[in-house]
Formats: structure tokens, sequence, C-alpha cells
């Protein structure tokens, strides 16, 4: 039986699913007129934001078609590569626009269902985060077997043996259009949220007193904007651009390390595998009426863990009917990814989650004031990055060594390779976990804007804090998955090189070419970073002074008699982040080809693994910190240390203010960073190997 049939069939099943909870969201009641015009004016913006962002999007990926054409016709590359790129980018991009449509759906009916009961709202929140992990993988599963399918039929000629090989190749090459999309579209969005975070928060919160989501506010409905687009629709573009890249990459390798077509279906099969997977761990997400977090958490974790289970056993009788007997290590490499991924979501729930130590010990550093929390948290970010690191490469030496890496280089790369796509096979239902979050964020603020009662805004509360762990926990998985597969791209660059010249690559550190690589990759994600944040903080300017100018000029406003001008800082924001994101997207593009035209394939190598090492660690410190800033706020909000309106509060409010760009703009966008470094690299080798100055 030919198991790439899996592929398509879970494709199917995640999209038909999506489609089916997608209509189940949109049956449920808004609620009441207002909540219904709230949900409005926010779905309003959202689309607005992505329309804008896409009209841009779209020239840049013309004029990168254009180049990639012209290095075909020239014999550079094959002609599938600039066509793959377009379709990578579109379905990327349409994995993002229906997660955020229902998300923005979603928001007012997850209010009015928390009105009912906990346990519905969490339903109906985490049912319309599924629709975003389910359409993501049911896309990624769609492109990938559509092309798969396509060229086996266009190389129909070729021996078995020489096709396989030849589809691999190719294929490493058709992430690039979804590394692209996902780098505009992570770092717009989060552009775009964190500048109205930060000036909701700051005008807000902190200069005239008033609560969080409060209506008298015009940056409120930007805010809530925000979380879609850049939470939604950014996070769904990144973990769309990982699930490619981890499986294009594995099969490019399995097919490297001679085990034909069974090396190139694995990974293939096993990704629809854990569609099936996570299907089923949906129906155990449910929760009781009071539960604390814990318990909430409890709840998601039921999901995911049984989704997880369910993929170890099945890997195990996958790998024995793809490879035949003999390949128990090719499993052992699978478990390790799994586990590594579970690993790593639980520690950085454990550093970021107000029901542990860290975040709770980073609150009490508020009574000194905001530099001693800012401080705190920074120690804590830095010091999260230890465990996720050694988990990483614990899991990189299991799946190299248990693949059969000590008699076989080639088997053992396979390893690592799929150990990455097992770390993300149960992508559906993480990311559903993740893509819960903004929905029920968007929901407390709705609750409040429309004055819902005292029980129905604890409620939304508490799924609120619950999204903010599992924002964190998806960042961290998000991050652990881009170290993977950026190390299996890298290995996968060294194979593409190797194929075009085996003498071009000397990859000794005392190798000059080398060690510059090593320097500027190193610096890369530091440069990215600090062009992410001033983009924030020059976005958040602008809407920091548009809010003091309303609160100033609109008679009645600060006393609840007049509306605030929402549209104008939602036109503030789209324009800020579309221009803002162009230069730090530039930085990913051309830096590999620039780094290679110069220093060769050597520098580049040396470019792409300090790149992700330093990318890697920074990610996770940024993303952690962020994290536990947020949820010592809401700890604190909580009646600890004083509680809303103090002292405490006060200088944690400014903790979260900092924290803003680091979780959701600079630390994510460093994931899609070191992925498309690579990614880019592999395609332009062949230039690279021409023209490069230093041979």
């Amino acid at each position: 039986m030919d198991l790439m049939i899996l592929s398509p069939i879970g494709a199917a099943v995640a999209l038909i699913y999506a489609y089916y909870l997608a209509n189940k969201v949109t049956k449920q009641p808004e609620g009441t007129e207002q909540m219904a015009k709230i949900s409005a004016s926010i779905r309003l913006g959202a689309d607005a934001y992505l329309k804008r962002e896409y009209t841009s999007v779209v020239k840049f990926f013309l004029l990168v078609f254009v180049v990639l054409l012209a290095l075909s016709v020239a014999g550079f590359m094959d002609i599938f590569i600039p066509i793959s790129f377009l379709t990578g980018g579109f379905f990327s991009g349409l994995a993002g626009f229906f997660g955020m449509k229902i998300a923005t759906s979603a928001n007012a009916r997850t209010a009015w269902a928390a009105k009912k009961s906990l346990n519905d709202g969490l339903r109906l929140a985490f049912s319309a985060g599924s629709v975003m992990g389910f359409v993501v993988v049911g896309l990624g599963l769609l492109d990938v077997s559509l092309w798969y399918y396509f060229l086996q039929y266009w190389f129909r000629a070729l021996p078995e043996a020489e096709r396989i090989t030849k589809i691999a190749s190719l294929m490493l090459t058709f992430g690039m259009g979804a590394s692209f999309m996902a780098l505009f579209a992570r770092v717009g969005g989060g552009i775009f949220t964190k500048a109205a975070d930060v000036g909701a928060d700051l005008v807000g919160k902190v200069e005239a007193g008033i609560p969080e989501d409060d209506p008298r506010n015009p940056a409120v409905i930007a805010d809530n904007v925000g979380d879609n687009v850049g939470d939604v629709a950014g996070m769904g573009a990144d973990l769309y651009e990982s699930y490619m890249g981890a499986r294009v990459s594995a099969s490019a390798l399995g097919v490297a390390a001679g085990l034909g077509v069974g090396g190139f279906v694995l990974p293939m099969a096993l990704a629809g595998l854990g569609v099936l997977a996570a299907f089923v761990g949906t129906f155990f997400v449910r929760t009781e009426e009071g539960a604390d977090q814990k318990k909430l958490l409890g709840s998601l974790r039921k999901g995911t863990y049984t989704a997880g289970i369910l993929v170890a056993v099945g890997a195990y009788f996958l790998c024995n009917l793809v490879l035949g007997a003999g390949h128990t290590g090719i499993y052992v490499a699978i478990l390790s990814g799994l586990i590594a991924g579970i690993a790593i979501g639980y520690f950085t729930e454990y550093y970021t989650d107000s029901s542990y130590k860290p975040t709770q010990a980073l609150s009490a550093t508020s009574e000194t004031g905001s530099a001693t929390i800012i401080i705190g948290g920074l120690a804590l970010g830095m010091k999260s990055t230890a465990i996720p690191v050694l988990i990483v490469g614990i899991s990189v030496l299991i799946s190299y060594y248990a693949a059969g890496g000590s008699s076989s280089f080639a088997m053992g790369l396979y390893g690592v390779g799929i150990s990455a796509v097992g770390m993300l096979s149960t992508l559906a239902i993480t990311l559903a976990t993740d893509a819960y979050g903004p929905v029920a964020d968007n929901a407390g603020g709705i609750a409040e804007m429309a004055g819902l009662g005292e029980e129905v805004r604890e409620r939304t509360d508490a799924l609120d804090s619950l999204g903010n762990t599992t924002a964190a926990t998806g960042k961290g998985f998000a991050i652990g998955s881009a170290a993977l597969t950026a190390l299996a791209l890298i290995i996968s660059f060294v194979d593409q090189v190797n194929l075009i010249d085996p003498t071009a690559l000397n990859l000794s550190v005392t190798n000059p070419p080398v060690l510059i690589g090593l320097f500027v990759g190193g610096m890369l994600p530091f440069l990215f970073s600090a062009m992410t944040m001033e983009a924030v903080g020059r976005a958040a300017q602008s809407i920091v002074v548009e809010v003091r100018r309303q609160f100033k000029t609109i008679p009645g406003l600060m006393e609840g008699t007049a509306d605030p001008d929402y549209k104008s800082c939602v036109d503030l924001c789209t324009k800020s982040a579309q221009k803002e994101m162009i230069l730090p997207a530039l930085l990913g593009v051309v830096s590999p080809v620039l780094v290679g035209l110069v220093l060769g394939v050597n520098g580049v190598a040396g470019m792409l693994a300090s790149s992700t090492v330093s990318g890697f660690v920074l990610a996770c410190m940024m993303s952690n910190a962020g994290g536990a800033w947020d949820n010592a706020k809401k700890y604190i909000e909580a009646g600890n240390h004083g509680g809303k309106g103090s002292e405490c509060h006060k200088a944690a409010v400014v903790g979260d203010t900092v924290g803003d760009p680091f979780k959701d703009t600079s630390g994510p966008s460093i994931n899609i960073l070191i992925k498309l470094l690579s990614v880019v690299a592999i395609v332009f080798a062949p230039v690279i190997l021409a023209f490069s100055l230093i041979k």
C-alpha cells in the first residue's frame, strides 16, 4: 500500500473538520446588539489590515517570482521553483486568512457562551482555535500532496530511484514562499498588535487610570484587532512554514540516506497520522464550572497529550509499514522529537504561568518599582533558555544515534530531520490551544465594553489568563520546532551544495569564510530584533499621541457620554505596520545571498549555524520574559501585592509594556528568520557557487 496516501487523507480530514467547526461556531448567538457591533468593528479592522498587507505582499512576491523565473531561464534552477514559490505563499496566506476570519467571528460568541458556563466559553473558543490549527495542517498537507503527485506524473519516465531523488531535491526548495509569507505576517502583525497594545496601556491604564478594555480608550479596538492579525494570522503562517520545512527537509534527507521512496514518504505519512490523532484529541478538551488555572490547563493538556500518545503508538507501526522491520531507531527519533516538543511546552509554561514560582517571584519584585520588575523579567528570560537548549540538544543526540548515526552519517541526519516532523506531528491541536488565546482575550474585552455581568467577566478573565499561558507555551513550541527545522534545513543546504560541487565545502572553524559567517550569523537575530522593536516603538508613539489627542479634544469622552474615534487608531496601526515591516523582512531575505556572494557557501554555512543558535536562545529569552511580565501583571490584578490600581500594579504594567514587543513581535519573528535564511540559501545555492567572490 502506498502510505503517501495518508497525506491527502489527512488534508481532507483536517479541512472537512475545520469547515464543520467553523459552521458550528458561526451558528452560535453573538449576544446583545452592542456585542455584535463591537465584534463587527474588530472584524472590519482585521479585514482592512489583511487586505492592505496582502496587497503589499503580492507586489513583493511578483518581484521575487520574476527574479526566480529569470534564474530558471538562465539554468540556475528548475522552472517549478518559481511556481512553487507562489503556491507556498498562497497557501500560507490562505491559512492565516481563514484562521483570522473565524477568530474574529468567535470573540463575541465566546463572551456570550461564557454567560452560560465556563465550559461553554472554553469549548467555543477552543473550537475557533481548532479551525486555525486544522486549516494550517490541512492546507500544508494539500500543498505538498498536490506537488508530489504532479511531479510523480511529470517525471514518470525516470527510474524510481532517480525520480524520487529529483522530486526530493525540488520539493526541498518549495518552502521559500511559505517562509516569505510567514515573515511578513509575523512581523507586520506583531508590529500592529504591539503598537496598539502599548499605546492603549501607556495612555489608558498608566496615564488616565482607566481599566484594560475600557470602551473610552480610542486604541481598544485596534488592540483587539491586533490580537487577531498578530497572534492568529501571524502564528498560523509561522507554524505553517515550520510544518512545511520540516517535512520536505526530512523527506530529502531520507532519500539522501538511501532509503528511497520509503524515506521520502515516512515524514509525509507521519504528518497525516498526526492529523487523525489531533482530531481525536480535540474531543477531550472540556472543563467544570469554577475551575482554577491548573484545572483549565489540565483540560487543554488532556487533548494535546491524547494526540501525542496516539502518534507515539501509531508511529511505531507506520515505521514498520513504510520502511520495513529493523528501523526501530527511526521510531525512537520520532518519539524523541515528540517528547521534546511537549517538554519545551511544559517548561515554557513553568517559567511564564502565574501558578508557578518564577512568575510569582517576579510579581513580588514590583514592590520596589518598575526598574526591579524589568530587571527580574530579563533575568527570568535569560535563565529560561537553559532547559529548552538542553532539551533540543538531547533530542538531536538521541535522534542522530538512534537512527544509526554512529555507522551511517546520512542515516543520523535523517533521524534529526524526522524528529522535527515528530515534534510537529500534533501541530493541529497544539496550534488550536495557541489560537484559542486571542479569541478568549477578545471575548474578555467585549464583555468589559458591553457591560456584561461580573460573573461573565470572571469567566472570560480565567479563559484569557489561560490564553496567555497557552500563547507562551505555543511560542515555546514554535521556537523549539523552528530550531529543529532550521537544523534539518542547514543539513539539507550542505547536501544540496555537495550534489552540485562535492569539493566546495570546507567547514573547518579555522576557515576564514566560515569564521566570518559565524560572527555575521550570530549578529543577525540581534539586528533583526532591534529593527522590529524600534518599529513597535515608533508605531506606538503615533498611537500614544492620537489617544492623548482624543482624550483632550473629544468632549465627554472620559465621562463616557461620547464615543472615541476607534477607526483612526486602527488606520494608524495599519499604516505603521505596513511601512515598518519592510526593512526587517528584507534583512532576512537578502542576508544569505549577500553573504554567499562575498564569502561563498562556506560563509553561508557558518552564518546559518550561528544564526540558528543565537536566534533560538534570543527567541526563548524574549518570549519567556514577555510572557512572565504579562502574567505577573495579571497575578497582581487577581488581588496579590495590592491588586489593581496599586503601585505594584503600575510597575507591573510598565514591565508588561516592555515585554509586549519581546513576546509578540521580535521573539516569535526570530523563528521565521532562522528558517528563512536556510531556505533562501538552499534555493540560491547554485547562484552562490557560480558567482561568489571567495570559492
